[in-house]
């Protein structure tokens, strides 16, 4: 056998390397570590790493930009609890920076780290995965993500953790995770609120303000109010209220309370257990400034409540409030003030601050601090709004002088809460006399030209309460105001243009007012907002009207209806329907047009340079009209003519009327009328019209040297006006003078017209005529002869208007006109004591003249319709 050869120890394999203790200061080095496959190496490397991320947020910026942060996110699923929980460490540092946070995003490890909050895992890897999510859940984005993977309620179990910063840093995370709707839904679902009441009773301040944070927030809904009051959370808070020594938290305490205080069953839970009294005490006694802002503002969020509202009055809130406007901090004043505003809906608490609180919150309007101007003004506007009382009281304590001065306030808020109380104000008329001393609506105009709103809104009511005057008006006007307020009508604001329109309406009282707004486009503005389904509101069309009635022209080619109260003056004229959105072109360019073979314009005009008729003594000078008019023993001698013929009697209505021919003549035009026997009827009616249409030209000659431009004149209608003012006036019957005077109109316009024989009556061929002879469209009414429906209806209209018999003047299709009445019907019998209402009638122009039909009878309705 050979030599027995001793057996070698095998020397240990080539690719382990001896235990080695390493030292760096180098961090790259460090973070090359962590893709070591050593637990030992990883551990060692992540905790080093922490040490030196906690020296700060540069060391925190270096680690990124060596690419440490992919590795270690990693490591939070690391197999090795050492790792993983050092991992979670850095993490919960590394957090608070923005640019890990954005990283962090990116990569997706909120699912990993909310791992990390596992009942089984160790609490300092509670602790700092928590620190994480705080950190984190500061961005939107990561709050989504959190509620999204669940970490919500992880996050409550963790708030009953025997570990103060564990606890620390859930409730943070559950704070900022509580400002969007859909997590405090879930914090309710998952009875969120015991557990966070409970760190009210925590030894660290930190903990205590957070969680009454997280309240305040959580508290914004109706179903946590409940859930509070249910747990007793109100006792909590008063407690807190009551401690002195937690005066640091009472501030935050008083806005969970001002939001509980918003539940109605919260409110007379705390005033049946004297918390409220409680409250508003603590509140006026303070004397920390904050503290009284933020019971003020609780009072402010409860009384949006009616029933709160009376509940607070009963506690005297309105004291507490008046208390606090006297406060010397402004954020007080401002909060006592909005308090005040929002108390003013209970009627009882305004007639209140009547005796306290109004010259206080005068004197805040004199302030520098623009923010407690705005708020002092809105407490009075909102105390005077619908309350005379409180108008008069803000007058008499020298209110109206501040109240100007806000006007030029740099806040919109101030401007339109000023203007606001201004408004009401002006609506006592005993206060309209010192605001325009005080040039109030010189103020105001300015107003209508800023560029916010809300204070063009104000302006526009400030100068509807204030124009309600004559004189406010003609200086309105004077001033230049009128055009920026037609200006707003174009406002698309609903607002400001419904406030626009109303003082538009207001001042188009005045006639020389009308005619200015029209001339500046009020009327077309109002008119093309009217045509809109959207746009238009009862204030712009009581406005249009308004107008209108300044353009009764216009009115009545538009709407072809004029009533009573509207009354035809010289320059009317009727140019027959027009659509809306339809310009009507004036006077003076009809008049200048050529014949042609549309509709005669018919055109009221009584002004000539014709005397009335002569007296006696002047019976050789009586050549006014072109015919001479006869002398007043003639007209005497005419009324008793048409007295005889059944004229000047109205009481006999069946009586016929005379020939048409009832204008009294010269001797020499009676000559003439005597000349004309032999002829023919119509003959004679031709020459007739020729004559009367030359009288023109003979009146208007001397006018047309002028340069100014006049209206056609009508003599033959100043005698119509004369006559039925001393024949029809006189009659003190408002029947027998409507009957007189349809009498009258159907005489002049050609007399009574059978019905079979209507088609006969040549009155179209008259008007052409006519139009030849004036060499125009345009035909004075007077100077027809013979009129049909519409020709009538205006006519008795004109002349109605002239003696006072009240008639609206409408129109038909196909010519057809008419006028209605008001007349006392006759008593009932066996009726004492009270009048029977007017019944509307409808006067017969053309068949019966002078019948009276009564509205919707069949004879009406066949007068007015074909």
């Amino acid at each position: 056998m050979g030599k027995k050869i001793k057996k070698e120890v095998e020397p240990p394999p080539k690719d382990v390397f001896d235990p080695l203790t390493i030292e760096s200061k180098k961090a790259a080095t460090v973070v090359l570590m962590l893709n070591s496959p050593e637990e030992e190496i990883l551990a060692k490397a992540c905790e080093a790493i922490y040490r030196f991320a906690l020296k700060g947020e540069e060391n925190k910026a270096t680690l990124l930009e060596l690419g440490a942060v992919e590795p270690l996110t990693k490591l939070l699923t690391h197999e090795d609890k050492i790792v993983r929980r050092n991992a979670t460490m850095i993490f919960g540092i590394l957090a608070s920076n923005n640019d890990v946070k954005k990283l962090l995003r990116e990569l997706d490890v909120m699912n990993s780290v909310i791992a990390q909050l596992a009942p089984e895992e160790e609490v300092v890897i509670h602790e700092f995965a928590s620190l994480c999510l705080a950190n984190m859940s500061a961005e939107y984005t990561s709050k989504v993500q959190i509620f999204a993977q669940g970490g919500l309620e992880p996050l409550i179990r963790l708030l009953g953790s025997s570990d103060p910063d564990v606890k620390k840093n859930s409730i943070e995370c559950i704070y900022n995770l509580a400002q969007d709707f859909q997590c405090r839904t879930a914090l309710q679902e998952l009875n969120a609120i015991p557990p966070i009441l409970d760190l009210l009773k925590s030894e660290y301040p930190i903990i205590q303000l957070l969680a009454l944070k997280t309240l305040g927030v959580v508290t914004n809904d109706k179903e946590s109010q409940a859930m509070l009051r249910e747990n007793q959370g109100l006792d909590h808070l008063i407690k807190i209220l009551e401690t002195k020594e937690l005066n640091d938290l009472h501030i935050e305490a008083l806005l969970v309370i001002a939001n509980c205080l918003e539940d109605m069953d919260t409110m007379v839970l705390i005033q049946q257990t004297g918390g409220l009294k409680k409250l508003l005490s603590f509140a006026e006694n303070s004397t920390i400034p904050d503290i009284q802002k933020n019971a003020a503002k609780a009072i402010t969020k409860a009384a949006y409540d009616p029933e709160n509202r009376k509940l607070f009055h009963e506690q005297e809130v309105e004291k507490c409030l008046v208390a606090l406007l006297g406060s010397e901090n402004d954020g007080t004043k401002i909060a006592a003030s909005q308090a005040i505003s929002v108390m003013c809906e209970n009627s009882s608490s305004k007639d209140v601050f009547n005796n306290q609180g109004i010259p206080q919150l005068i004197q805040l309007l004199k302030s520098d601090n623009e923010e407690v101007r705005e708020a002092g003004a809105l407490a009075l506007a909102n105390l005077t709004t619908c309350n005379p009382a409180n108008a008069r009281a803000t007058a008499e304590a020298d209110g109206i002088g501040p109240l100007i001065n806000t006007l030029s306030s740099k806040r919109d808020g101030a401007v339109a809460n000023a203007a606001t109380v201004l408004t009401n104000l002006a609506l006592q008329e005993p206060l309209r006399g010192s605001l325009q001393s005080h040039d109030l609506l010189r103020a105001v105009i300015g107003l209508l030209r800023s560029a916010n709103a809300a204070v063009q809104g104000r302006a526009a009511l400030a100068v509807a309460a204030t124009a309600c005057d004559v004189g406010a008006r003609a200086e309105l006007r004077a001033a230049g105001g009128l055009e920026p307020l037609v200006d707003l009508l174009h406002s698309k604001n609903d607002d400001v243009q419904r406030h626009a329109s109303w003082a538009v309406m207001v001042c188009a009282s005045d006639e020389l007012v009308a005619v200015e707004l029209c001339r500046l486009g009020a009327l077309d503005i109002l008119e093309e907002i009217n045509l809109s389904v959207s746009r238009k509101n009862k204030y712009s069309e009581a406005a249009y009207n308004k107008l209108l009635n300044s353009n009764l022209s216009l009115k009545y080619s538009q709407t072809g209806y004029l009533s009573s109260s509207n009354i035809i003056t010289d320059g009317f004229y009727d140019y027959g329907r027009i659509n809306p959105g339809t310009k009507l072109l004036p006077l003076k360019e009809l008049s200048l047009q050529e014949p042609s073979d549309l509709r005669a314009v018919l055109l009221i005009n009584s002004k000539c340079d014709v005397s009335p008729p002569p007296s006696m003594e002047d019976r050789s000078s009586d050549t006014g009209y072109g015919r001479s008019i006869s002398s007043s023993s003639s007209l005497r001698r005419m009324s008793r003519e048409k007295a005889n013929a059944g004229f000047a009697s109205p009481t006999e209505e069946k009586s016929e009327p005379t020939s048409g021919r009832n204008t009294v003549l010269s001797k020499s035009a009676t000559k003439e009328k005597g000349s004309r026997k032999g002829r023919g009827k119509k003959e004679e009616e031709k020459v007739k019209e020729e004559e009367e249409v030359m009288l023109i030209p003979k009146v208007i000659g001397e006018g047309s040297l002028k340069k100014e431009w006049c209206p056609p004149a009508d003599p033959k209608f100043s005698l119509y006006v004369y006559e039925v003012t001393r024949t029809i006036l006189p009659i003190t019957n408002i029947k027998e003078q409507t009957v007189a005077l349809a009498k009258y109109v159907a005489e002049k316009m050609g007399g009574p017209i059978a019905k079979d024989k209507l088609h006969e009556f040549s009155w179209e061929l008259h008007i052409s005529e006519l139009k030849f002879q004036l060499k125009s469209n345009v035909v004075p009414i007077g100077q027809i002869k013979k009129g049909i429906f519409y020709h009538r209806a205006l006519l008795f209209k004109a002349l109605a208007d002239r003696v006072g018999i009240g008639c609206s003047l409408a129109r038909g299709e196909y010519g057809r006109a008419w006028n209605e009445v008001r007349l006392m019907g006759k008593s009932r019998k066996g009726m004492t004591g009270c009048l029977p209402p007017p019944e509307v009638y409808i006067v017969d122009l053309m068949f019966h003249p002078g019948e009276l039909m009564k509205l919707k009878s069949r004879e009406a309705e066949l007068y007015r319709f074909l």
